[in-house]
């Protein structure tokens, strides 16, 4: 018994160090801008973390009643109406607030933005989050933008860093064009594992003794959409050789943006015009209703 409480104890760690799970603060809606939304949705009874003890204590202000499991979302629309909308999956340790410089860079682009915290990210519920987790919050995500969005057609799956992991896995889940009309991906990689190489002997060790895999590589085949890939060449988080690699994996059509010197997460800020245009040729290439698509 001992024994297998350890064991528990030391998975939850582990996927604390690597999916690094930020609470937000109720100070964060005041974010919200006019016309913006911020709500709750329940998660499916059977949506459970992958152990009772990943769970945190829990409060009304962490995203609980009654000890149901929520996710935390918010509704950016366009003042364009007929804007397609994505789904954003944001990566590790920052909220969907902190995420805010590159979600207004997307809307500026022409899109409507419906963002996910995770659980054991902003309010949501507090967990330590896993592979399973992730996934299931995305499905959740998923439901609640195929509500807000009845244009499959115009619907786009969009993941940055360990979100894109999370988008190739939806993506590859779902019809291109029945579902979804597109994905995006910025520096995406291949998979935990060619990360925790890149990182070192430790972070080896670490993906080593759990589960957590995300395996974009072995997943980007079942993805038949229109797919652009955004990468910073001196990114040190994600070398962009893993970016490129699932790159050419993929299925056409498919574009790549690489941002000269853009790091890990600021490519809207260093390559602001390039991202920009790139954006938007691919959205109107993509998503404006023609059954077309461009090479």
């Amino acid at each position: 018994m001992l024994a297998s409480s350890g064991c528990a104890w030391l998975d939850a760690r582990q996927r604390e160090l690597i999916y690094r799970p930020t609470p937000g603060s109720p100070a964060e809606l005041t974010d919200l801008r006019a016309g913006e939304e911020h709500y709750f949705v329940n998660l499916p009874a059977n949506a459970r973390p992958p152990d009772d003890s990943d769970h945190q204590p829990l409060t009304a202000d962490a995203g609980t009643v009654n000890n149901t499991q929520r996710i935390e979302l918010w509704w950016l629309p366009h003042p364009d109406k007929s804007a397609p909308t994505l789904l954003y999956l944001h990566g590790t340790f920052r909220t969907v607030p902190q995420n805010r410089h590159k979600i207004d860079a997307l809307r500026e682009a022409g899109f409507a933005v419906l963002a996910v915290e995770y659980r054991g990210w902003g309010l949501s519920t507090a967990i330590t989050p896993s592979e399973q987790t992730l996934v299931q919050d995305a499905d959740a995500a998923w439901a609640e933008l195929q509500r807000r969005e009845p244009r499959a057609a115009q619907r786009v799956i969009y993941g940055h860093s360990m979100g894109s992991g999370v988008a190739v896995d939806l993506a590859s889940r779902l019809k291109a064009r029945q579902d979804y009309g597109a994905l995006i991906l910025e520096s995406a990689f291949t998979s935990f594992a060619d990360v925790a190489s890149e990182a070192g002997l430790f972070a080896s060790l670490l993906l080593h003794l759990n589960n957590e895999r995300f395996a974009s590589i072995d997943k980007i085949t079942h993805v038949h959409a229109p797919l652009l890939m955004i990468h910073g060449s001196a990114d040190t988080t994600i070398p962009i050789r893993l970016g490129r690699q699932l790159f050419m994996a993929a299925n056409p059509p498919k574009r790549w943006l690489n941002i000269h010197d853009g790091a890990h997460s600021d490519l809207q800020q260093i390559g602001h015009a390039q991202y920009q245009a790139t954006l938007q040729r691919f959205k109107n290439d993509y998503l404006s209703g023609s059954s077309s698509a461009k090479p």
